[in-house]
């Protein structure tokens, strides 16, 4: 899902960034970092910037409000996302899971991409409500 083109992601992206500003990170939204596996740029939905560390963490927010194609995705998405690690093009990152709709999300919460993708377990997959939190905490 494109945040910037969809309501449910605006709305996702708008639930999440006051936790971020209250915890005293910098973030910009649809930021350009590294590139997909085609070679064309990978866009951020934020990329997080922790001012006291120098970190930069990349968080890929996605949403699933009613059971469809979103979670049958997250398997590229983590690909991508393990290989921004690799490349040392950020320091941490999280793919965060909103809404109701998904029915692999046990699965995706507790690494059962592991056993298919053994980079997976390098990108932390969270709910959006684990990630409020770890924001919150200045645990990112």
């Amino acid at each position: 899902m494109s945040l910037g083109n969809t309501k449910t992601g605006q709305v996702l992206e708008r639930t999440v960034i006051p936790a971020l500003e209250t915890a005293g990170y910098a973030y910009k939204r649809q930021a350009r970092i590294g590139k997909k596996p085609d070679g064309s740029p990978y866009k951020a939905d934020l990329l997080v910037a922790d001012p006291v560390t120098g970190r930069r963490i990349v968080v890929s927010l996605k949403w699933q409000q009613v059971p469809g194609t979103a979670e049958q995705k997250i398997p590229f998405e983590v690909m991508v996302l393990s290989d921004l690690l690799e490349s040392g093009e950020c320091n941490e990152v999280y793919l965060v899971l909103g809404g109701t709709g998904w029915t692999l999300k046990d699965f995706y919460l507790n690494r059962g991409l592991s056993r298919y993708m053994p980079a997976a377990d390098r990108v932390k997959i969270v709910t959006l409500e684990e990630f409020i939190e770890q924001a919150n905490k200045r645990q990112l």
